[in-house]
């Protein structure tokens, strides 16, 4: 009986296989980071539908207002701190959070009125109290621009969420410059937790236009005429955190929105602008970026900087613009200069000109 010969595959075969496999990964594998990506933008709108459950609580429990963590009075005495804790009154401080017996904040000090408390710390937290920081005395394009605006996480929000700091529905799964550092307090318990090495606040931001009161960032009359910005030091009222009721157009105005630039991002996700700082490109930096918003109305998209700019396109020149080129921080904007193209020139969400009665995009009718 003669046997079966056998034979394996040849070279030429095998490399036939190899290159069928390859183009089907090819084929698929951005289906599949697509697919991918859409889970992740997903669960960062869930989170922004928690947060947007948590205004409505904060507002039922506080006569429809916005948050804030700001003395509504503190423009009685110009915004000064330090005047402020002396003739006024000692103000809630900024808690993060109970970690085991000890309690966790940026406090003010226990100067004038706050004597009482031995509260540690000075009046140099101011600026985590005000929404933003428009710049100095003297110097009315510096400081960093944070606020409380940077910080929904804080205990006086986040008591109206899972009552954590770091909490995931504080952050964004695309986020990871923010993520990667603190993935391990999020499975923690408890209210705060810190080890010394690492330190991040939220994905997420109010517009600080939206805190103030809209006469801080308005128009005066009817045209732009080179204002859309007063100082609130010189508004006594200024500093008074508004009703929700006074947006007048809530489908148009963002509440809160992704702060980093997290759809359609570069390859790396640091910002070498950012001299000497490990900082992610801001939701501003690139004329693709769409971060996920939530609206006054309640709904939730990815609202991009190119829908923003072409609502500044179809004002009318004497409207001025969605958002004012006129504060402090200049005709850049909110860190305008460290972004990553030449296309991209906005900083809604953050200045819009009118504050909480003004709008971030446009409608169909304008």
């Amino acid at each position: 009986m003669q046997r079966p010969s056998s034979r394996g595959f040849t070279i030429v075969e095998l490399l036939v296989v190899v290159s069928i496999i390859a183009l089907l990964i090819a084929l698929l594998l951005p289906a599949v980071q697509k697919g991918r990506d859409k889970a992740l933008v997903t669960q960062s709108v869930a989170n922004l539908k928690n947060l947007a459950a948590a205004n409505e609580k904060y507002a039922g429990d506080w006569d429809s207002r916005q948050f804030t963590t700001w003395p509504d009075d503190a423009g009685l005495v110009g915004g000064n701190c330090t005047t402020y804790l002396q003739q006024v009154a000692c103000p809630p401080q900024q808690f993060l959070g109970w970690d085991g017996a000890s309690i966790w904040g940026y406090f003010l000090g226990s100067s004038g009125k706050c004597g009482q408390y031995g509260w540690p710390e000075a009046c140099y937290n101011w600026i985590v109290y005000i929404p933003i920081q428009f710049g100095t005395a003297g110097n009315p394009g510096g400081g960093n621009a944070f606020g409380s605006f940077r910080m929904p996480s804080t205990k006086a929000f986040h008591d109206y969420v899972n009552g954590r700091f770091y909490d995931p529905t504080f952050y964004a799964p695309k986020d990871i410059v923010a993520i990667n550092p603190i993935s391990k307090y999020l499975t923690s318990a408890s209210e705060f937790t810190y080890d010394g090495t690492a330190y991040e606040d939220s994905s997420y931001c109010f517009s600080p236009a939206a805190m103030w009161d809209p006469k801080v960032m308005a128009r005066n009359g009817a045209t732009l005429n080179g204002n859309g910005y007063t100082n609130p030091a010189t508004l006594p009222a200024g500093y008074r955190s508004p009703s929700v009721s006074r947006c007048k157009f809530p489908s148009l105005k963002t509440r809160m929105i992704e702060h980093n630039w997290l759809q359609n991002t570069p390859a790396s996700p640091i910002n070498n602008n950012f001299a000497g700082n490990a900082t992610p490109w801001f939701f501003n930096h690139g004329y693709n970026s769409a971060p996920a918003s939530l609206f006054f109305d309640g709904h939730i998209e990815l609202c991009g900087c190119q829908r923003s700019q072409q609502a500044d396109q179809r004002v009318a020149p004497s409207q001025g613009s969605v958002w004012s080129k006129n504060t402090p921080l200049g005709a850049n904007g909110y860190y305008g200069g460290q972004s990553y193209d030449f296309l991209v020139k906005t900083s809604f969400h953050i200045l819009t000109t009118d504050g909480i009665e003004g709008r971030d995009v446009l409608g169909a009718e304008g």
